[in-house]
Formats: structure tokens, sequence, C-alpha cells
């Protein structure tokens, strides 16, 4: 009877440990399990260099959706966003590539606009600006086409 109580004890505390790890891999890779109200919209972009999906979405420093895909399409990057329901982006929200410190993580922040008609769920951002590639400029500094 010993025996059976010491394994249901065990058994009990290893279902917990997975549950916890199961909770942790949701919570740390900042997963959607049970379905958050988002929309997506889209921007091309001429490099996206650095950025990745997942990558945050901000507007004024909140994050306010993530990055869903990547793509190319023709010669630029077509980056889709997850943005959530109660964010209202308008069709002259600017889109810039950005970077955390000098060599931090690539996120992409928003300028909301306000003048234009709210974007609806599959619109596009029109107006985008690359990130500064600092590999490029050291790369210029070097060889002397820095002016």
């Amino acid at each position: 009877m010993d025996k059976a109580k010491l394994e249901l004890v065990v058994g009990v505390f290893v279902l917990a440990g997975i549950v916890c790890l199961g909770y942790l891999s949701i919570k740390l890779g900042k997963l959607e399990v049970i379905g958050g109200h988002l929309y997506e919209v889209e921007a091309e972009f001429t490099t996206v260099t650095g950025l990745k999906p997942g990558a945050s979405v901000e507007i004024a420093g909140v994050e306010v959706g993530r990055v869903k895909a990547i793509k190319l399409k023709e010669d630029q990057a077509s980056v889709t966003f997850a943005i959530h329901d109660g964010v209202t982006l308008y069709t002259d929200t600017i889109a810039s590539v950005k970077t955390r410190g000098i060599i931090g993580d690539k996120f992409v922040a928003l300028s909301p606009g306000g003048g234009g008609d709210a974007l609806k769920a599959g619109g596009k951002i029109r107006d985008t600006e690359a990130g500064l590639d600092l590999e490029e400029l050291v790369s210029q500094y070097i060889h002397g086409k820095v002016n």
C-alpha cells in the first residue's frame, strides 16, 4: 500500500511539473493559445534585415501587436502584422523598422496618422521606413564612401 501511495504522489508531482512547463512555454513564447482578438494589416519595405516573425509592433513604446509573417513580394519585403482589436490604425500610418539599443532586437514602430480613414482588416500601410543597417554603414565608413 505504501508503494502505491508513493507512486501516486510522484505521478501527481510529475504531472504538475509538466503543466507548469507547458504554461511557461506558452507565456515565454508569447503564443496566443485561445484566439486573441486580432486583425491583420500588411506593409511593404525595401529591406527588413534582422526582423523576424513574432517581433513586437509598437505605438509610442506600447506593444499593440506582433509581426505575423514576412514574405518576398516582387522585389520588396511584405510584412503582415497581427494588431489587437482595440487599436485603430489609419491610412496615413507610418511603419518603421527600429532596433532596441545599438545591436538589439528589431521591432516595428507605428506612427499613427489621424487624418486618414480607419484602416480595415486586411488593409495596407502605404508609408514605410526600412531599418538602419549598421553593417552597411560600417562597411561604407571603412571603404571611405560616407559623405
